[in-house]
């Protein structure tokens, strides 16, 4: 399925309401309280951009580059939309200086970014952002299912549903949905299972 990369623009004197919203990491929330706290966010923000990267075009760029270069381009291209003076950023990469300081040398402006691992558990900032993008992802992988005409789960590795939908397609078509990420190591795997991923000689 598709990626949601969310930033949201606030001033600092309104932090604190996000709290009161109840605004915390998105992993331990509900669906339904997520779905409600987002507007709330969504009315107390300035601002807030939702970058969609749909599984094509991961696939695409995961040719010429890395899973940290990608994210570091697409926390950019938010960055660029809301322009903050101080970002606040869940770190991509094992390094989060490192990471926080890619990003820093690619977009190029004046900016203080914070980049740390769990950022969302930490900064309730984070986790607004990490909130909205759940549920804008939750909402297109629905509109997949829906399309598809089957349910496909969360559309995470993790969810048996999301693996038995896969395996089922595949055993069926002989290859992935299209709006499955056949970068990802979870296609490759039931690709490489059913015999679908291996090339015929004919083919090198």
């Amino acid at each position: 399925g598709p990626m949601c990369v969310c930033g949201v623009l606030i001033d600092e004197g309104k932090l604190d309401a996000l709290g009161r919203l109840g605004v915390r990491d998105s992993k331990k929330l509900t669906a339904k309280q997520r779905g409600e706290i987002s507007w709330g966010i969504k009315k107390l923000a300035d601002k807030y951009f939702i970058l969609e990267v749909s599984a094509a075009q991961i696939d695409e760029l995961r040719k010429v580059m890395t899973m940290n270069e990608i994210m570091v381009v697409c926390y950019v291209k938010v960055l660029e939309k809301l322009k903050p003076t101080h970002a606040f950023v869940d770190a991509a990469d094992v390094n989060a200086g490192r990471f926080g300081d890619n990003i820093k040398k690619k977009y190029g402006g004046s900016i203080e970014i914070t980049s740390e691992h769990r950022a969302d558990d930490k900064y309730p900032i984070v986790a607004a952002a990490s909130i909205l993008a759940k549920v804008k992802r939750d909402e297109l992988v629905k509109d997949i299912g829906k399309k598809a005409g089957v349910s496909i789960g969360s559309g995470y590795p993790s969810d048996p549903k999301t693996i038995m939908f896969l395996e089922k397609w595949v055993a069926e078509h002989g290859k992935l949905p299209e709006f499955a990420r056949s970068s990802w190591e979870t296609s490759r795997r039931i690709l490489g299972k059913s015999g679908k991923g291996q090339k015929k000689l004919g083919e090198y």
